[in-house]
């Protein structure tokens, strides 16, 4: 059986292999892709017993996706997703200064494996679907979190010059009536100038269907209600 550290990089990995008795047998650092893979089989290849199961190679790495992971499951090793917070906890109660290096953190990653494997996750290979399930998904979290984020500038800057915005969006300055009317009218004195017939229009050209005149004049009162002005020129910047 062989432990292996995998202390990765966006275009290399550095990697430490430990034996069963817990011996560093070979520290290298490999590149990532398919050289780097085949350099991986080629270095294990040289420690492992003729006919050893793949699956007697277990792999530490603070990661559970990407194509390295994947090639890592398909080529039958055991591959576990170490928490990078819980290495970091082994790193300081393993080395008096606790500093991070990337040769360090591949061999505390083998350790991990070799001793504590049992408290940690070993990576189920995935069916084809189940993997862009988990793509797909996390793309949709991660652009939510962005409009989030935009959105929360958005505020932040309307709270400085146009508060009658918040007034009449509230809490949906990322949904389609508020885009809709704010690119039309992104201040005051633009927002004083629209009519409930104009606001319809652009609702209903965003892909509002109901409700619309109703909306339009409950828009059209928030951004014509009185407003503490901003310094000139606020609005305009």
């Amino acid at each position: 059986m062989l432990f292996i550290g995998d202390d990765w990089a966006e275009d290399h990995h550095d990697i430490a292999v430990l034996d069963e008795a817990g011996r560093l047998l070979a520290r290298r650092r490999l590149n990532e892709g398919v050289s780097g893979l085949e350099a991986l089989h080629a270095l294990l290849g040289g420690y492992l017993p003729e006919n050893a199961p793949a699956a007697e190679v277990l792999v530490g790495i603070e990661t559970d996706r990407g194509p390295w992971v994947q090639g890592l499951l398909a080529s039958g090793y055991t591959v576990y997703a170490i928490n990078p917070a819980q290495s970091a906890r082994y790193r300081q109660r393993t080395g008096a200064a606790g500093a991070k290096s990337d040769k360090g953190d591949a061999l505390v990653l083998a350790r991990i494996v070799a001793v504590d494997r049992e408290l940690h996750r070993a990576i189920a290979a995935d069916s084809g679907v189940a993997e862009e399930v988990k793509v797909l998904a996390r793309a949709h979290q991660s652009l939510i979190w962005a409009r989030q984020r935009q959105a929360n500038v958005l505020r932040s800057n309307l709270r400085e010059y146009y508060p009658a915005a918040l007034a009449a969006f509230g809490q949906d300055l990322h949904g389609r009536d508020a885009m809709a009317v704010l690119g039309t009218a992104p201040g005051p004195k633009a927002g004083d100038r629209l009519t409930p017939a104009r606001v319809q229009a652009l609702l209903r050209h965003a892909g509002r269907q109901r409700y619309l005149a109703s909306r339009s004049s409950k828009i059209v009162e928030a951004l014509h209600a009185p407003q503490l002005p901003a310094r000139p020129g606020i609005e305009a910047a």
